[in-house]
């Protein structure tokens, strides 16, 4: 039997556990070659199966599962990580105890991937103010996993069927970009870009697309020097290395020949300059993707929407594509293994 892909529950007051249930119910987890296994809570999912009137009926399962839960005609495997009070907790208001639980169902996921007795790890969305509260020193998954795999540099990649884009810098004011890029940098993101391409998605030569950080590529020095003090060398040292990247683009015309096909990723310089295209093609199917770990990691492109949470309103496409891309990813080849001083450059 194929090893399985293991979905966290995420925040237990957010909308992940229905949008789990929403998925499963849907019958978009029907036809996966992976079987599914969500590290999560027994009580908070029955509690979710309550918001769509689904029947609920609990039996012992065997390997890495603990429970077996049929909702409606259909069944998932739980690993039971936590017994929460899911009748007392209120949607939108996570306590301590669901932030140490939210870290245990990462964790434990993490660690089975890194065995090898899971094939990928998809990841409902947390709250990043109650894991810190229950005392992780993380910020949000993609620290927590990099720490876990013993990596130092990773990718963050939004991806739909149309785009893929990835990212140089993340979370930062926009006036403190320029400051923080570096063609070392820039280059560690396109040769990981690269290599989860070749690795991941069957790619022999990924075609990367490299964005410039000022208008029209900096019109020759006249908008900003980046691209040719930072951006283009990183770029030459890349293709010197066998890269398929092109660039500095503009990116005011590039995301239309991206969106056509043209390009396998294209690398962004910061946060917005590639989500906007990203969401305004996959607002509702977009995919969070962390390149450069040794194990396969997607998550939800959006957050626990506490405002709709517990109304069974939220959308669950982002999940199925989530993890759809998972098994895709796992299925099309191996991880490198991990390295605490760089990334193997494919």
């Amino acid at each position: 039997m194929l090893a399985p892909l293991i979905l966290t529950l995420g925040d237990p007051t957010g909308v992940g556990p229905e949008i789990i249930l929403k998925a499963l119910l849907s019958g978009g987890l029907d036809n996966l070659r992976h079987p599914l296994l969500v590290a999560g809570d027994v009580a908070v999912l029955q509690k979710a199966a309550d918001l769509f009137g689904a029947e609920t009926a609990l039996s012992p399962a065997k390997g890495l599962g603990s429970h077996r839960l049929r909702v409606g005609t259909r069944t998932l495997e739980i690993k039971a990580l936590s017994r929460l009070p899911a009748d007392k907790l209120a949607y939108g208001k996570p306590d301590t105890a669901c932030g140490r639980a939210m870290v245990a169902y990462i964790e434990w996921a993490c660690d089975r991937c890194l065995a090898g007795e899971g094939a990928a790890m998809v990841t409902a969305p947390i709250s990043k103010g109650a894991i810190h509260a229950a005392g992780s020193p993380f910020p949000g998954h993609t620290e927590l996993l990099a720490e876990r795999c013993g990596v130092d540099k990773v990718v963050m990649m939004l991806a739909g069927e149309r785009l893929k884009v990835c990212l140089v810098t993340t979370h930062l004011a926009l006036a403190e970009v320029p400051q923080a890029l570096s063609a070392g940098d820039i280059l560690e993101t396109i040769r990981i870009t690269d290599g989860a391409f070749r690795r991941h998605f069957a790619l022999k030569t990924p075609r990367i697309a490299v964005l410039a950080l000022n208008p029209h590529a900096g019109e020759g020095g006249m908008f900003g020097d980046e691209e040719g003090r930072l951006i283009a060398p990183a770029i030459a040292e890349a293709v010197r290395g066998g890269i398929a990247a092109t660039g500095p683009h503009s990116a005011d015309t590039l995301f239309h020949f991206a969106a056509r096909g043209d390009y396998d990723a294209v690398v962004c310089m910061y946060h917005d300059q590639g989500l906007i295209p990203l969401k305004l093609l996959h607002f509702d199917d977009g995919v969070n993707v962390t390149l450069g770990l040794p194990i396969v990691r997607t998550s939800v492109d959006h957050g626990t929407a506490y405002d709709i949470a517990g109304t069974g309103k939220a959308s669950e496409a982002s999940l199925l594509a989530a993890v759809k891309m998972a098994e895709q990813m796992a299925q099309s080849g191996l991880p490198s293994p991990p390295t605490r001083h760089g990334l193997n450059n494919g």
